[in-house]
């Protein structure tokens, strides 16, 4: 398939025309991001900054930012587009998807995740786009649904949430009107069902590329979605452009190797600079994320004691044998680094959502990679053994809880953080461990003979009446027969029919002044809570091997 050689004025790059006959599909940024039409709908795939197309998104700012310069009213192009995106990708300032953090580039943005974006954030919070946030899994679904033609992705994934349609739709700000989700009844059973739309431009990354477009990805740390969304944008009679780190002979690739196939692919784009190409936006390449090598255990450091190693060393404790386990970024990070020093990492196996599954999960802007993995897969099969049940264990970040056990993780007065794939995670595993530290802000402690101090607490309540925004739904878990476990620094509290249950409390901790007044709402309590395991409090291995 030729290059189409005409820009959104029409008129013909000459160069292009002649770089068809030569190299096939490879052009250059500039001239791949003038193809995209205004008001045209863009799908970008990454996680973090993980297979994000860095090098095509700094182009597309570029291209709006010097058009509205040479435009006599200001006007630039490519403007108003809608931003379609299943994980966060950004670097919480300037990278990823911050690039389109421009009046008049995006009119419209779903999104699964927010936290990384706050250029967009900051559109969407002064109402000046239209903006959604969806299931990270629902929207890899949903890109897959779109590439088969079906109308939508039909699924339980949502329910009881701000997502569902009797609460605010997946809706973030007043200025977004539309529907976008809807509730349906299938045989006396509730269901949300997520329209498809048409993908007009997919914008994806790959590791090599020959000069017909097939792509190979041996130096990425995932795989994420890029085929169902190229696929979506192809079948869509839409246009894929793939950035990549370097250029093979045609024929040259491994068949086996190619992830996606050429026939789906309009564009291909060298990365100019090597920090457009990052394998994570920490790291420019770590061979052990791309499977090249395998680290031993013991280059993992051991976590100082703290009130984040506490937590985890708490949740670990709901661990079994041979268990398949989900941590989510922040908090539940820490739970890979305790299982390590415990020496447990091989009785459970490790998964993160966008498809890793076995070895040991990194963290902050690394998450979402892994070394020692068993296997990579896509994310749209990894939510698809979510979403079935395929989780024995999962650990979450909680950020803000209340008497009924709702949590909110996605959204804080102005802050939008969004639910990624805490909505998809939290409502399927078997059993799900809410982890966090009881207060929020500057908290202090320490340790003495085994008892908990809490040198100065953090300023903000967290378990509160009821959340502002609720991605986790106590009543549906309790239909679901959910085992729900809230941990921290020193109680611990599981779900009941009537709410939350205090049912452990740390060692030197006083009940009524350091927990229950701290609170805005009286927990259950029946008798006299337990005390938690004495060894999580002395700064020396558990020995749970």
């Amino acid at each position: 398939m030729p290059i189409r050689t005409t820009g959104p004025t029409g008129h013909p790059d000459s160069a292009a025309v002649q770089r068809d006959a030569v190299t096939g599909k490879i052009t250059s940024a500039c001239a791949a991001v003038e193809r995209i039409r205004d008001g045209a709908t863009v799908a970008t795939c990454g996680f973090i900054g993980i297979g994000f197309p860095e090098n095509i998104a700094v182009a597309i700012e570029q291209c709006f930012l010097d058009s509205t310069r040479a435009d006599e009213h200001g006007i630039g192009h490519p403007r108003d587009l809608t931003l379609v995106y299943a994980a966060g990708q950004g670097d919480g300032k300037e990278r990823g998807l911050n690039h389109f953090g421009h009046d008049g580039l995006v009119a419209r943005v779903i999104g699964g995740h927010w936290g990384l974006v706050p250029r967009l954030q900051a559109l969407a919070v002064s109402n000046r786009i239209e903006a959604y946030n969806l299931p990270q899994g629902v929207i890899s679904h949903l890109f897959r649904d779109i590439a088969a033609g079906r109308p939508g992705t039909l699924t339980r994934v949502g329910l009881g949430t701000y997502v569902d349609p009797r609460f605010d739709g997946g809706r973030l700000n007043t200025c977004t009107k539309a529907d976008i989700v809807r509730l349906m009844e299938i045989d006396g059973e509730e269901y949300l069902f997520y329209k498809a739309f048409p993908i007009d431009v997919a914008l994806i990354r790959g590791t090599t590329a020959d000069p017909d477009g097939n792509v190979t990805m041996e130096k990425e740390a995932l795989i994420l979605e890029s085929l169902a969304a190229a696929m979506a944008a192809h079948n869509s009679g839409g246009m894929v452009i793939v950035q990549v780190e370097r250029i093979a002979e045609r024929g040259s690739l491994n068949s086996r190797q190619v992830k996606i196939p050429g026939i789906l692919v309009d564009c291909v784009v060298v990365a100019e600079k090597p920090e457009y190409h990052m394998q994570t936006f920490l790291e420019q390449y770590n061979p052990a994320f791309s499977g090249e090598i395998r680290v031993p255990l013991s280059s993992i450091a051991p976590m100082p004691m703290s009130a984040r190693k506490i937590i985890a060393r708490r949740a670990v404790l709901e661990l079994t044998a041979d268990a398949v386990v989900n941590l989510g970024i922040g908090m539940p990070e820490g739970i890979a680094a305790v299982a390590a020093e415990e020496g447990i990492n091989d009785r459970m196996t490790m998964t993160t959502e966008p498809g890793v599954i076995g070895g040991i999960p990194a963290g902050g802007l690394n998450f979402g990679a892994a070394s020692n993995t068993q296997v990579i897969i896509d994310q749209p099969s990894q939510f698809d053994f979510y979403d079935g049940g395929g989780l024995d264990i999962a650990f979450l970040g909680l950020a803000q809880a209340d008497r009924a056990g709702n949590l909110n993780v996605s959204k804080f007065g102005s802050r939008l953080a969004g639910a990624g794939g805490f909505i998809n995670i939290s409502q399927n595993a078997r059993r799900v461990v809410f982890v966090g530290t009881f207060t929020a802000g500057k908290l202090d402690i320490a340790l003495e003979d085994g008892q908990l101090r809490i040198a100065r607490d953090g300023t903000g309540i967290k378990f509160v009446e009821e959340v502002e925004h609720r991605t986790f739904s106590g009543a549906e878990a309790m239909k679901r027969g959910q085992k729900v476990l809230y941990v921290t620094e020193r109680c611990v509290f599981r779900l009941s029919r009537d709410g939350l249950e205090l049912i452990e409390i740390a060692p030197g901790i006083d009940l009524q002044h350091e927990i229950l007044d701290l609170m805005a709402f009286r927990p259950i309590i029946l008798g006299e809570p337990a005390l938690m395991d004495d060894r999580i409090f002395h700064d020396m291995p558990m020995g749970l091997r």
